[in-house]
């Protein structure tokens, strides 16, 4: 697959980015017309990710995207207009299929990187599957997950770090995960913004963002991460999805100058 050895070969690094959940279609163009200039500037690789449904709320009245008819239908216009990579989540069998006819990369999220099923059935549809490395997996756990992909016949396989459950409501990021993930052999990604959430606080999850840059500075300098992982907002105070933890679109340019000084 073309796309997939493009991230593999990425003399810098690769960006996953994007809101959270599909929002208002003018504003989601709006918000890939910005990366892709971001990106392009820099001569950065770049994916544009969002999910068409959050499977996994905190509480039953957190929103949850417009849902797969919809949702798939502003990645594909985005896909269309831009002529970009699209990435976005799976929680269930049954998306896989409408997913990957709009999708080139599908995602596990982290809670189901267990889920067998699931992942065999997306590896099978020959696109780019990236697992995200649940919070209560050791990195080492994640070649059990690539034994998955690998039976379906599927070699484009990205690996993706977002931290680890420390106690209640904080997570921390185990840096030798990096390395320990690199040597299956594969893409490793650090998820920078989920990796800074404060899960279900009352009935949201925190976060602190204002970490982003230096988080992201030096998983790079670990030498062993080809990509980050980041969602962005123009006003993150009012997306419907992640709001505490999404980094303002207008502070991307200055991490990803930064963090190409690292790796450039």
């Amino acid at each position: 697959m073309k796309l997939y050895e493009e991230l593999k070969s990425c003399e810098k690094f690769f960006l996953i980015a994007g809101p959270c959940v599909v929002e208002d279609e003018k504003l989601m163009m709006q918000i890939a017309a910005e990366l892709i200039e971001m990106t392009q500037k820099r001569g950065i690789q770049f994916v544009f990710k969002s999910s068409f449904k959050k499977a996994n709320r905190t509480s039953i009245e957190s929103p949850t995207g417009p849902g797969l008819k919809k949702g798939l239908e502003v990645l594909s216009k985005i896909k269309k207009e831009f002529n970009v990579p699209i990435l976005t989540d799976i929680h269930e069998i049954n998306e896989v299929k409408e997913a990957a006819e709009v999708a080139d990369i599908l995602q596990i999220p982290a809670f189901l990187s267990r889920q067998s099923d699931l992942i065999f059935a997306a590896a099978k549809t020959g696109r780019i599957v990236n697992t995200k490395k649940g919070q209560f997996m050791a990195p080492e756990d994640m070649e059990n997950v690539v034994e998955k992909i690998l039976k379906a016949d599927n070699g484009n396989i990205i690996l993706t770090e977002r931290g680890t459950s420390f106690g209640y409501h904080n997570l921390v990021v185990d840096f030798r995960s990096f390395a320990i993930m690199k040597q299956l052999g594969y893409p490793v990604v650090y998820d920078v913004t989920h990796s800074l959430q404060r899960p279900s606080q009352n009935k949201t999850s925190g976060g602190t963002p204002q970490f982003a840059l230096m988080m992201a500075k030096a998983a790079l300098a670990t030498g062993k991460v080809d990509g980050l992982f980041i969602e962005t907002h123009p006003n993150p105070a009012e997306a419907l999805s992640d709001a505490s933890s999404m980094l303002a679109l207008t502070e991307l340019p200055e991490l990803l100058d930064s963090c190409l000084k690292i790796k450039g």
